[in-house]
């Protein structure tokens, strides 16, 4: 079953922030997974959005997506990312076909 993360990220400094992004897709693109969105002017519908940057991303599964996030490739760039931003992230569930 699919899982999801979504992300809200705050970017306050993009020097450090572009060295995180130069690296990212060549990395996630080796996980089988996908870039659904990435928005910079999400449009608010309800409560209160302070974050500059809205993620996205699919993965075929859970153990995927922490193969992705825990390995060396993408710890190595973390650094430029927590340097340059904050964020709050969730993993959500794919919904099942009815």
């Amino acid at each position: 079953m699919p899982v999801y993360m979504i992300s809200r990220r705050t970017i306050h400094d993009r020097a450090e922030y572009d060295k995180y992004e130069a690296q990212f897709m060549d990395i996630f693109e080796k996980f089988d997974s996908k870039m659904l969105s990435v928005d910079e002017e999400p449009q608010v519908v309800g409560g209160e959005w302070n974050a500059t940057r809205s993620v996205l991303i699919e993965f075929p599964d859970k153990p995927k997506l922490f193969e992705w996030l825990l390995s060396p490739e993408y710890k190595a760039i973390g650094k430029y990312r927590d340097a340059g931003s904050t964020a709050e992230s969730i993993i959500v569930k794919g919904a099942e076909d009815a």
